[in-house]
């Protein structure tokens, strides 16, 4: 009695296997990297949220003084620190042509473990002499990291350097007496 074998012509060879775990590899390290930057970048829009509560609710009370020059933020109560020199790398830039910077100094304040630098910024763009009454630009301005003991801008977290700080500007009038 002859038997016959079947043939394994349809069978999968070690080449076709080694294909698809590549393709598979791949595939999976391309999901993986998008999670990462996903990831990444919730994370960067949480810290600009914050940032810019943060600044609303500094310009809303600043403006609420009706701008007052002698504005001092650390006594709100709600973790401010007292006003600090101005690091160099925050010097450089930082509201060129926005105007004065109130107290030359900035303030800072640890928000649900993202610290934040805030600096304050006015200019008066208009007066009626008559009626005694300025027009004054308000602007915060909301960076990330912290000042170390040297005063220096120090950045815990290496992320945060690259997050881009956060302005707001509003306008207010300011009565003369």
């Amino acid at each position: 009695m002859v038997v016959k074998r079947p043939k394994f012509d349809s069978a999968v060879t070690l080449i076709e296997v080694l294909v698809s775990i590549i393709i598979l590899a791949i595939a999976a390290v391309g999901a993986l990297n998008y999670q990462y930057y996903a990831v990444e970048q919730a994370q960067i829009a949480r810290a600009q949220c914050l940032a810019t509560r943060t600044a609303q609710l500094v310009l809303e009370d600043w403006k609420s003084t009706g701008g007052a020059a002698g504005y001092d933020l650390s006594t709100l109560g709600l973790g401010f620190s007292v006003p600090q020199r101005i690091p160099d790398q925050w010097e450089e830039g930082h509201g060129a042509g926005l105007g004065a910077t109130l107290n030359n100094s900035v303030h800072t304040i640890t928000v649900d473990n993202l610290p934040m630098i805030v600096m304050l910024i006015w200019r008066d763009v208009a007066q009626d002499t008559s009626a005694q009454v300025t027009l004054r630009q308000l602007t915060v301005i909301v960076g990330f990291g912290e000042i170390d003991a040297n005063g220096n801008l120090a950045f815990p977290e290496s992320r945060l350097a690259n997050i881009p700080e956060v302005a707001l500007s509003t306008y207010t009038r300011v009565e003369g007496s």
